[in-house]
């Protein structure tokens, strides 16, 4: 079996593949303060609560954009698992080529996201995260990963509204019924998910017109992506574990 981690900004992401099936995952807060046998021993409880004893693991990937964390899980891994994790980085065969300035500044969930995306869904595409930060990222017709955007995401933009103004409250983020609203609570719940619908239309539009690639899928994921687009009228795709997917096939392709 192989253990896949998604670290992020808020959240840590650990799933358990059995070849190419995903039998489970679970959710921990990423917070820098941990130990690695905090870790470790939670990494034990997620499986045993599942029935996977930890000697059935017999490979580890981590995919991380939180520098921080690193040593505790690497050391947690190492301890309690017995084995060396492979470190996603933009230098393994990733079966893309990264076309930007300084490939190694790019975050390591864009380009796992970019890998799975093309592997599942084929290219061209364009791969939008909704999480802390709201990346878009293109993979063209030659599997080059091109370009992309990031954006503040709709709980970053709650959070600095709440803290930065005096009179705003802190609301719950839900998918509008209408933009037409009378209290500060919907229109302050309006504006914020409404705003990141209109952005993302936009974006997926100038990124398919200004790089010519009108029959580009448009793949999405992250937790939030389901509030912007609950009919799937703007997404081709929504895949929630893409993110591990894409740590899956690097594995695979690497591990060798």
């Amino acid at each position: 079996m192989l253990l896949v981690i998604d670290v992020g900004n808020t959240n840590m992401v650990f799933g358990v593949y059995k070849e190419k099936e995903l039998l489970n995952t679970w959710r921990m807060a990423t917070g820098d303060g941990k130990t690695s046998d905090e870790i470790g021993i939670t990494i034990n409880s997620f499986l045993s609560g599942s029935g996977i004893s930890l000697h059935h693991v017999e490979g580890c990937i981590i995919g991380s954009v939180v520098p921080t964390i690193m040593y505790s899980l690497t050391h947690a891994v190492r301890k309690y698992l017995g084995i060396e994790p492979m470190i996603a980085n933009c230098h393994m065969d990733l079966g893309i080529t990264i076309v930007r300035d300084n490939p190694e500044t790019c975050g390591v969930d864009r380009f796992v996201n970019i890998v799975a995306a093309k592997e599942l869904y084929g290219s061209p595409a364009v791969v939008i995260d909704f999480g802390t930060a709201n990346t878009f990222d293109v993979v063209d017709r030659e599997d080059r990963f091109v370009t992309g955007f990031i954006t503040a995401g709709m709980k970053t933009c709650s959070e600095h509204l709440y803290t930065r103004s005096a009179q705003l409250p802190k609301v719950e983020l839900v998918h509008p019924e209408s933009i037409l609203v009378s209290d500060t609570v919907s229109s302050l719940q309006a504006g914020i998910v409404a705003g990141r619908i209109g952005e993302t239309i936009e974006i997926i539009n100038v990124l398919k017109k200004e790089l010519d690639l009108p029959d580009a899928k448009v793949v999405a994921t992250g937790g939030l992506a389901k509030m912007v687009d609950p009919e799937g009228e703007i997404f081709d795709v929504y895949d929630p574990v893409l993110n591990l997917e894409g740590l899956r096939i690097l594995y695979e392709r690497n591990s060798k």
